[in-house]
């Protein structure tokens, strides 16, 4: 909506009743902005693509404490849904999501593209970490933009032929020809995969420089996954780098579309493949803000104290392989049996370990089983005297200082440009955490400290998360001590599986749990993005329904796509020693890196 004259906001108190788009029309009045109301509350903005660097630079270099933050950016197709609830919907939609870390809100600007006109200015003169975003998109829809410094495929193959993210894209292999390579295709697929420095901006530093390359991964123990770092040396020296992801993409938003909202759970429990339940947790928040489900209390609490188990989970593995990369075998072995102790009570809980799926549509799968207290309280006070005893075999040794501490240190200033999350933020000595900024699921109800850093180095990463671990302990002892009763999962139509315990005794009851278990519930039209503080940093799914029984786009944010970007800035001067460490602290899996 245009404003003719700007707004004088100069007598504005906090509280008062006002909007962004107040505000911004106070810097200027033309940009035509256009309200979307969705659920999540998160102010939404429609613009014309014209429009976009003007508001971009507004947003992030001209309003005060202005939005520092690239936390997301991606596309849907929008051609066969039924239900766009707005008339600015085009062919397409770009969706922006911004972050002001200070003033700790969040706006989403939209544009509408049209199928003859795919192609739009890139922002990442703006916010540096919006060049890997962008190149998802022109990936996954084929959307171009405008002085990207190398827009390339990200995620698929070169050869790959077409954007697989568009609706017409087949979404199951039997929808494709079968599977053939000749040697004629396989000699072309290798020559795509050749790496050529110049397409990537590199030249040669000095008249006498080497000018080597050196290939680590994407095969190699200390890539810790599928993961290719082309790096340029001048003697042992990195002047450049360029990470090469996509070896592990499955696809997983487009299983999105064709998997019941309830039957996708599994699916998300494989993002970040070490953090468990955490994965379960903001795709079903989500899911409940579509329907409206409240949840009981006694399934809340059940999650948290489930959610910071795989916190612990993860980070018991994240120490013993940091530990491990910089020479220290030993810690590792400890720490597995850690693990192995709690994987016991996550087994008792769920039946499963490493990917329990456990978490459901309005609560949890099933309630806790007899004794779970005995076992959690056993644990509780086990595991901190174990954390004493690592503090001396790892924090405290001198070669693994020496080998991590003013290694890899960015600032906050670099974090939250790259779109860097979680400890590696922390690190930098900024406290923010979304369970304390903005607590969700009933995180408020908790007491506990987040622990930060100073220089922003290897060492201070690992140093965050060891503490972490402690204030998880605190949680999950808290959660044991206060445990509410009453039922694990809401009583709501749409809660899915519904409750069974009369469907073997009337037939009313029978149908719609039938139903609801194979079609999945339906669930309103409306967009809603959730996110939690992950183990890595934050996760969010943005769902997109259409009123189906499935997801019409399903979005996933995740934290380490953003950190490795940052490779090649924290990465120069480095001596490949040096690197390995800083990959160890930077606690990445690629599953949650390519989805």
């Amino acid at each position: 909506m245009n404003q003719a004259n700007p707004v004088d906001i100069s007598a504005w108190q906090p509280g008062d009743d006002y909007t962004l788009r107040d505000e911004i029309a106070h810097i200027n009045a033309d940009l035509g902005l256009q309200e979307q109301q969705v659920q999540d509350q998160i102010e939404t903005y429609w613009l014309e693509k014209s429009q976009l660097l003007c508001l971009m630079q507004l947003l992030k270099q001209q309003i005060p404490n202005g939005f520092d933050m690239c936390f997301d950016l991606f596309a849907v197709d929008e051609r066969v849904r039924e239900n766009k609830l707005t008339s600015q919907c085009g062919d397409f939609t770009l969706v922006y999501h911004l972050r002001s870390m200070q003033r700790n809100q969040d706006i989403r600007i939209k544009v509408a593209l049209s199928e003859p006109d795919k192609s739009i200015d890139s922002v990442c003169g703006i916010w540096a970490n919006a060049n890997w975003y962008e190149r998802e998109v022109w990936d996954m829809f084929g959307i171009r933009f405008s002085n990207h410094p190398h827009l390339a495929r990200i995620l698929m193959p070169p050869t790959w032929v077409g954007h697989p993210l568009l609706k017409d894209h087949p979404a199951r292999a039997t929808e494709m020809e079968p599977f053939t390579l000749s040697d004629k295709q396989q000699d072309i697929e290798q020559q795509a995969l050749k790496f050529r420095p110049e397409d990537w901006g590199m030249k040669r530093q000095s008249a006498d420089a080497d000018f080597t390359f050196l290939n680590l991964g994407p095969n190699h123990p200390s890539v810790h996954g599928a993961f290719r770092i082309v790096l340029q040396m001048e003697g042992e020296e990195i002047v450049d780098c360029v990470p090469d992801i996509g070896y592990h993409h499955r696809g997983a938003e487009k299983m999105g579309e064709r998997q019941s909202w309830h039957s996708y759970i599994p699916y998300t429990d494989r993002i970040d493949y070490l953090g468990g339940v955490m994965n379960n947790f903001p795709y079903v928040m989500a899911v409940e803000k579509l329907a409206g489900i409240e949840v009981p209390e006694r399934a809340k609490v059940i999650r948290i104290m489930t959610a910071e188990m795989f916190r612990i989970l993860s980070h018991l593995l994240f120490y013993g392989t940091f530990a491990q990369d910089v020479g220290a075998l030993s810690p590792i072995f400890y720490m597995f049996i850690d693990r192995e102790k709690l994987f016991a009570i996550i087994e008792a809980f769920t039946g499963a370990r490493m990917h329990p799926s456990y978490f459901r549509i309005g609560g949890v799968a099933m309630d806790l089983p007899k004794g779970w207290d005995t076992l959690v309280r056993e644990y509780v006070n086990y595991l901190p005297k174990r954390l004493d005893e690592y503090e001396k075999m790892v924090m405290q040794n001198r070669l693994l200082k020496a080998r991590t501490v003013d290694v890899g240190a960015y600032t906050t200033e670099e974090a939250i440009e790259y779109g860097v999350t979680g400890p590696g933020l922390r690190a930098t000595g900024y406290s923010w955490d979304l369970r304390k900024q903005r607590p969700y699921g009933g995180y408020d109800q908790f007491e506990f400290e987040v622990p930060i850093g100073h220089k922003g180095d290897s060492y201070d990463r690992c140093r965050v998360r060891v503490e972490e671990m402690r204030q998880s302990i605190r949680i999950i002892e808290q959660c044991l001590n206060n445990m509410p009763e009453g039922p694990y999962k809401a009583e709501h139509p749409q809660t899915t599986p519904p409750d069974k315990s009369r469907t073997m005794k009337d037939i009313d009851t029978l149908i719609p749990h039938f139903v609801n278990v194979s079609w999945g519930p339906v669930i309103p039209a409306g967009e809603v993005s959730v996110s939690v503080e992950a183990t890595k940093g934050i996760m969010a799914y943005h769902l997109v329904s259409d009123g189906s029984t499935v997801s019409y786009r399903t979005r996933i944010r995740t934290p380490s796509f953003a950190h490795l970007q940052m490779l090649p800035l924290i990465s120069k001067g480095q001596m490949v020693a040096d690197l390995i460490a800083t990959l160890g602290s930077i606690d990445y899996v690629m599953a949650d890196v390519d989805r």
